[in-house]
C-alpha cells in the first residue's frame, strides 16, 4: 500500500511539473536529473500529453490546414478535428524522438554525459508552450476565423494576430535552452576561466566553483 501511495505520489508531482514548467523551469528540469525508474515511469504521461499537444498545434500552423475544407470529403467540422488529432500526435511523436536524438547528440559534442532518454524528456517538457497555445491561442484564432481557417483565401480577420503563434514558438526554444543548462548544471563560463577555454569543453557550475565538464569518467 505504501509503495502505491508514493507511487501515485510521484505521478501527482510530475503532473504539477508540466505545469510549472511555464512559470519555474530551472526546478522542473533539474528534476529530471532523477532517472530511477519511479520518476521516469512517472513522467511518462505528462510528455506524452505535451507533446501530442504540441503535435496538434504545430499541425493546426501548417499551411496544408488552409485548404483542409476546400476538399468536399473534408467538409465536415468531425473529419477536420479527427485529421488534427492523428496528424497532430503523429507529428508530434515523430518530431520528440527525432529533435530528442539531435539533441542528445548535439549535447554528447559539448561534453554532456546525459542519455538520449534524458534528452528527450528535456525536449517533451520544454513543448510545454506549444500545448498550451492549443488551448489558448488556436480557439481564440478558430472562433475568429471559423471554418475560413481551413479554406483557401479565408477571411482577412484572424490574420492579424496569426503571428502570434511563434511566440508560442520562441518560448518554447527559451525553455529547450534553459532545460538543458538546468540538467547538464551548465553555467557561463566566468571572465576569469577564458584562459582555459582552449579546452573547448563547456563548463558546469558545482557549488561557488565552475569546473570543465569533461567527455570521459576517468
Amino acid at each position: 500500500m505504501a509503495t502505491a501511495a508514493n507511487a501515485q505520489s510521484v505521478e501527482k508531482a510530475w503532473l504539477l511539473r508540466a505545469l510549472l514548467v511555464l512559470q519555474s523551469p530551472r526546478p522542473v528540469f533539474a528534476a529530471i536529473r532523477d532517472e530511477s525508474k519511479a520518476a521516469v515511469e512517472a513522467r511518462q504521461e505528462p510528455i506524452i500529453a505535451l507533446v501530442w499537444l504540441a503535435g496538434m498545434a504545430a499541425v493546426l500552423a501548417a499551411p496544408a490546414m488552409n485548404t483542409l475544407m476546400d476538399d468536399p470529403a473534408r467538409h465536415d467540422v468531425i473529419v477536420v478535428a479527427i485529421i488534427i488529432f492523428f496528424a497532430g500526435g503523429i507529428y508530434g511523436l515523430a518530431a520528440y524522438w527525432v529533435l530528442g536524438a539531435v539533441l542528445y547528440y548535439v549535447g554528447h559534442r559539448f561534453g554532456s554525459q546525459g542519455t538520449y532518454r534524458r534528452a528527450r524528456h528535456v525536449l517533451g517538457f520544454a513543448l510545454a508552450p506549444l500545448a498550451l497555445a492549443l488551448l489558448t491561442f488556436w480557439p481564440i484564432r478558430i472562433a475568429v476565423e471559423g471554418r475560413d481557417l481551413f479554406r483557401y483565401g479565408g477571411s482577412d480577420g484572424g490574420h492579424v494576430f496569426a503571428d502570434t503563434f511563434y511566440v508560442f514558438v520562441a518560448w518554447s526554444v527559451v525553455l529547450l535552452l534553459i532545460g538543458v543548462r538546468a540538467v547538464h548544471g551548465w553555467c557561463s563560463r566566468p571572465s576569469s576561466n577564458r584562459a582555459s577555454s582552449s579546452s573547448g569543453m563547456p563548463y558546469v557550475c558545482c557549488g561557488s566553483g565552475n569546473v570543465p565538464l569533461r567527455t570521459s569518467v576517468a
